[in-house]
C-alpha cells in the first residue's frame, strides 16, 4: 500500500510539472498583455518580470522616470523613436535602456483598447464563427453518414474504400492546394468563404475513421431491434446510432472547431478582401503593421486563445469520454 501511494505521488509530481511546462507560454502571454511596454522587456542583467507592473503617471497622465538618481517626466517621443524626458527642467532625448520607468503592482489594461482600436475584432471574430460552424455543420453531417455506411451496412468493396479513404490522409496537403486553388478559380470560389466550407460536407478521412470506430462499438442488436420495429437504415442511423453517439460527434465537433479557429493558411490562400478575414488572419496582419507594439499584440493574442480555453474546458468531460470510448476495433 505504501509502495503504490510513493509511486502515486511521484506520478502526479511529474504531471504537475508537466503541466507548468505546458502552461508557461500561455501565463506569459497572458502577464506581457497586462505589464507596461517598458517593462515587456528586461533590461540588460535583470531576470524577466512575471508579475504586471503599470507606469506611475503624474496628474497629466506622463509617466514619471529616473536617470541617474534624478526624477523627471516622459513628454512625447522624436522623429526616431527616441523618448523626450525632462529631468529637473531640461529635455533631453533617451533610448529606453537609458532611463528607467517607474512602475507599480497592477494591470495595464491600456493593451487592450489599444489592440481592439487597431484590429476590428468583431468583424474578424464573425467571419471566424461563420466559418467554424457551418464547418462543424459540413463535417458532422458527411463523416456520420459515411462512417455509417463504413461500419453498419454490409456491402461489396467496403473494406477496399475505406483503406482508400485512410490512404488519402498521407497525401500532404500542400500537394494538393495548387490544384485546389485552380479549380475554385475556375468556379469562381476564390475571394469568397465557399473553399473554407463546402469541402467540410464531402467528409474528412480522420473523422470517418473515429466516427467508424465508435459505431462499430455500438451492438448490432440495437440495429436488429430497430428493424424489426420497422426502421429502415436512415431511421436506425437517425433514431438509434446518433443518440447514442453523442461523445463522438462532439469529439469530431470539437477537433473541427479547433482546427479553423486557429487555420491560417486556407484563408491566406482563399480570401483576398479585408473583410472577410479571419482572427488568425487578422492577426498577423496586426503583427505586421504593428510589430513593435507587443503589448497589444499579446493583448489581442490572449483574446484569441482565451474562447478555445473555455471551449475545451466546457466540454472536457464529453471530448475525453468520446476519445476512450473510440475503440480500434476493426
Amino acid at each position: 500500500m505504501a509502495r503504490k501511494l510513493k509511486i502515486h505521488w511521484k506520478a502526479h509530481l511529474v504531471l504537475m510539472t508537466a503541466s507548468i511546462l505546458f502552461i508557461a507560454p500561455f501565463a506569459w502571454m497572458l502577464s506581457t498583455s497586462l505589464k507596461a511596454e517598458s517593462r515587456i522587456f528586461p533590461k540588460p542583467g535583470h531576470p524577466p518580470q512575471w508579475i504586471p507592473t503599470t507606469d506611475i503617471v503624474d496628474e497629466q497622465g506622463r509617466p514619471l522616470v529616473t536617470r541617474d538618481g534624478h526624477s523627471g517626466v516622459e513628454i512625447g517621443r522624436d522623429e526616431v523613436g527616441r523618448h523626450i524626458v525632462e529631468i529637473e527642467g531640461h529635455q533631453q532625448a533617451l533610448w529606453p535602456e537609458e532611463f528607467d520607468v517607474r512602475q507599480k503592482i497592477g494591470l495595464h489594461w491600456q493593451n487592450y483598447s489599444d489592440a481592439f482600436r487597431k484590429m476590428d475584432f468583431f468583424l474578424n471574430l464573425r467571419n471566424t464563427l461563420f466559418i467554424c460552424t457551418f464547418c462543424m455543420l459540413g463535417i458532422v453531417m458527411s463523416c456520420s453518414l459515411v462512417a455509417y455506411s463504413f461500419a453498419r451496412i454490409p456491402w461489396k468493396g467496403r473494406e477496399v474504400a475505406f483503406v482508400l479513404v485512410l490512404a488519402t490522409m498521407m497525401l500532404p496537403y500542400q500537394v494538393t492546394l495548387i490544384p485546389l486553388f485552380a479549380v475554385y478559380s475556375k468556379l469562381g470560389w476564390v475571394g469568397t468563404f465557399a473553399p473554407l466550407i463546402v469541402p467540410a460536407f464531402f467528409g474528412a478521412p480522420f473523422y470517418i475513421f473515429l466516427l467508424r470506430q465508435f459505431f462499430l462499438g455500438i451492438p448490432q442488436d440495437l440495429s436488429a431491434a430497430a428493424r424489426i420495429d420497422g426502421c429502415n437504415e436512415f431511421g436506425i442511423f437517425w433514431r438509434v446510432i446518433l443518440p447514442l453517439s453523442k461523445p463522438a460527434l462532439a469529439t469530431t465537433a470539437l477537433f473541427t472547431f479547433l482546427f479553423e479557429w486557429g487555420d491560417f493558411l486556407n484563408p491566406l490562400v482563399f480570401l483576398q478582401d479585408d473583410r472577410q478575414y479571419t482572427l488568425a488572419i487578422a492577426l498577423e496582419q496586426f503583427q505586421s503593421q504593428h510589430e513593435s507594439m507587443w503589448g497589444p499584440l499579446m493583448a489581442m493574442s490572449t483574446v484569441i486563445t482565451i474562447p478555445i480555453v473555455i471551449v475545451f474546458f466546457l466540454t472536457q468531460k464529453t471530448f475525453i469520454q468520446g476519445i476512450t470510448l473510440t475503440g480500434l476495433k476493426g
